[in-house]
């Protein structure tokens, strides 16, 4: 059985309950997810299987899935409908990121070529349509609509916010609240929705499923900063994906809001035009920038908060190995978010 905590997903030793610990829980539920989504590759015709079955190979953490299925369990007993949901919102998850790469023109995922790399982007823009859709004819199978209208839901949040960050590229105005209000749809949405219907279908509390559901919000917008803190800051060799794309692309994230907003009269000026310019030479002084004036760090400590909030808000779910192991899946987060803070 293929194990989900090996060296390519970079997870470091955990503490108190442990991610590795957590992980092991689920790993068989996991590993059923996997082949769930190579199921659904071949169940397309035989002229585009190929292509799906691409975009779904080496899928990273699994950490929706893990979300899903932790939240089942921390509620209830796991069944086959955890699973589904758990399949339904990778899929999701995948075809995101097929035209995420597209967008950013990026050419590296997981040390493998991108959709759009091997394949251009008219068949990439396809191949990611084609995800979305066979994943919300899965979630139409649910006898109870309820689901199927959360994860349409979801996957709106997602679409829009992708819309949202497009049109406010390059805006020097752009707001914390505005960024927080992007992330949360673009990212926080999914983990939101892994993590409520996780306990929905465990047939769970109304405060339960409230508290897991702001649970996968709060972790979903923190895990969006770390990676736009790792965009800047982060080596391509470790994580394996083209990184840079926010800064030559407009992308405004937190640590380059803040450094906006602590840097001063001619400083400002400069900033505001190496981020309109996106050069490489423009790059690694905005780099230095986000570094010195400590950007980088009310950043990431922004995060670390989100992350605590996060967990606190669990104290009215059950108390059981399944919770132990989404509070783990926190601690985790912290652990690799900690460095951007120093």
């Amino acid at each position: 059985m293929k194990k989900f905590t090996d060296s390519r997903h970079h997870i470091p030793p955990a503490t108190k309950f442990g991610l590795k610990q957590t992980f092991d829980l689920i790993n068989p539920h996991l590993y059923t997810v996997e082949q769930r989504i190579r199921e659904q590759a071949r169940s397309f015709d035989p002229a585009v299987e190929g292509y799906v079955a691409y975009a779904c190979d080496n899928t990273g953490k699994h950490l929706r899935p893990a979300l899903a299925i932790l939240a089942g369990g921390a509620t209830g007993k796991i069944t086959s409908s955890h699973i589904e949901i758990a399949t339904i919102l990778e899929m999701i998850h995948i075809a995101t990121l097929v035209h995420d790469d597209i967008i950013d023109g990026a050419d590296r995922r997981r040390d493998q070529p991108t959709p759009n790399a091997k394949w251009g982007n008219t068949i990439s823009v396809l191949l990611g349509d084609c995800l979305f859709a066979h994943a919300l004819k899965l979630a139409a199978s649910f006898p109870d609509n309820a689901i199927s209208r959360t994860i349409a839901g979801a996957v709106t949040e997602v679409c829009s916010g992708e819309i949202i960050q497009t049109q406010r590229r390059f805006d020097l105005k752009l707001s914390t609240a505005d960024y927080y209000r992007i992330v949360e749809m673009k990212t926080g949405a999914l983990f939101a929705c892994a993590a409520e219907l996780g306990a929905f279908v465990s047939e769970a509390s109304p405060a339960s499923i409230s508290a897991l559901k702001q649970f996968g919000l709060k972790l979903g917008t923190a895990y969006q900063i770390y990676d736009d803190c790792l965009d800047i800051v982060g080596d391509e060799k470790e994580s394996g994906k083209t990184l840079g794309t926010d800064l030559r692309k407009g992308k405004l994230t937190l640590p380059l809001i803040f450094l906006l907003q602590t840097a001063r009269g001619e400083e400002n000026q400069a900033i505001s035009e190496q981020l309109l310019r996106g050069d490489d030479g423009d790059i690694d002084a905005l780099i230095e920038a986000v570094s010195r004036h400590g950007a980088m760090r009310a950043a990431a400590n922004t995060a670390r908060r989100m992350v605590r909030e996060a967990s606190e808000g669990l104290s009215v779910v059950p108390s059981n190995r399944y919770t132990a192991g989404l509070k783990s899946i926190g601690e985790y987060l912290d652990h690799i978010i900690e460095p951007f803070a120093r």
